[in-house]
């Protein structure tokens, strides 16, 4: 079982990359969002995965930056109705907070705004996730009658090296690409200061 990939990013293409592994090339299903925010081609990347069996096609690789989009994908694939395909849909519209914002909302059509989702099954969506743990967030059941509500951590390392960047003028999009690659270098347990000096170094700050 794989779990993990780290290589040269060889390729990028519309729905996969291509990682390059001491000459070995893995090819990486992503959601769209992963894509948008690889490092350039020739590049080292890393991506948390999650192997998948397929009695018609055989076995593939989704590939993640966080550990959280990656339990948010097996939360999402192991929810009836919902494959791969549409759990990639659905994390490219609402990263993992996002989605707990719009469960715990029963924000239905938030949900819906992913493609291939229909109303019936952004509706089992919202309905299955109630009361499961989606990485850092999770929900719990409320009162009959009352909207369920989202337990929320502490604000994590990645948002706020993020949000610091943002509030230095850095695009969103540059911001979480620099703060991904610092965390790559560092390790998820880097201090907060440390990630933002690496991720503005990646920016040539």
């Amino acid at each position: 079982m794989i779990g993990r990939i780290r290589g040269l990013l060889a390729e990028v293409e519309q729905d996969h990359c291509l990682i390059d592994c001491a000459g070995v090339g893995y090819v990486v299903a992503c959601g769209a969002r992963t894509l948008q925010r690889l490092p350039a081609p020739g590049d080292e990347a890393t991506l948390h995965v999650e192997h998948v069996w397929n009695a018609e096609s055989g076995p593939r690789l989704y590939g993640f930056l966080t550990r959280d989009e990656r339990r948010a994908f097996t939360t999402l694939t192991g929810i009836q109705g919902v494959g791969p395909k549409a759990a990639l849909s659905v994390l490219d519209v609402l990263p993992p907070g996002d989605l707990a914002g719009a469960v715990a909302r029963e924000d239905k059509a938030a949900v819906a705004r992913a493609n291939g989702v229909g109303p019936k099954l952004a509706l089992r969506i919202v309905t299955e996730l109630k009361g499961k743990p989606l990485g850092e967030v999770s929900f719990t059941p409320s009162a009959p009658g009352m909207h369920a509500e989202a337990v929320v951590p502490v604000p994590s390392v990645t948002g706020e090296a993020v949000s610091a960047l943002l509030g230095l003028g850095v695009a969103e999009i540059n911001a979480r690409r620099a703060v991904d690659q610092a965390l790559i270098r560092l390790g998820e347990e880097a201090e907060l200061s440390a990630v933002i000096r690496a991720a503005l170094q990646e920016l040539g700050r």
